[in-house]
């Protein structure tokens, strides 16, 4: 074996880990990112059951009115989604100038690193995903509401 040759199975060797630490990397960071998701679908309903309770009175009346309990349910769930929606959207902007970021200070150890259209309808699917769930208790209590109740606490 020549040097030449040990120092080419040595650099393999050397890309090799360099890739397989770069994969457990990528696999900590999208753990992470899960847990943050959750994280924001525990704080979207916790938000959308406080909405929904502060309101109650609302529901109320507008079953007082003759509205059926579907429409209530769909009312908080539209407006639980119409947000999640809306901080996904804002959250894509900030996509953008985070990815420079990210590249302008990794240097050359991530020389390519694109935003691709898989990922951006990945947040859109997620922040609707995280709308409806938020939803579904607060919505389906809304719904049950005993209007007599309801009232009877103004």
């Amino acid at each position: 074996n020549s040097p030449k040759e040990t120092y080419t199975e040595t650099e393999k060797a050397f890309q090799l880990g360099f890739v397989a630490m770069t994969e457990a990397i990528v696999v900590a960071v999208r753990l992470v990112s899960y847990v943050v998701i959750l994280i924001i679908i525990a704080v979207l309903a916790n938000t959308m059951a406080m909405t929904a309770r502060e309101r109650i009175k609302e529901y109320a009346t507008i079953r007082a009115i003759g509205f059926q309990p579907s429409y209530i349910i769909l009312l908080i769930t539209l407006e639980s989604t119409l947000l999640s929606i809306l901080g996904g959207f804002f959250g894509m902007m900030l996509t953008f100038p985070a990815a420079i970021i990210f590249r302008s200070s990794t240097g050359t150890l991530f020389p390519v690193f694109e935003i691709s259209n898989e990922t951006l309808i990945y947040q859109i699917l997620i922040s609707v995903f995280a709308g409806l769930c938020a939803t579904i208790v607060p919505a389906w209590k809304a719904g049950q509401i005993n209007i007599t109740n309801a009232l009877r606490s103004i």
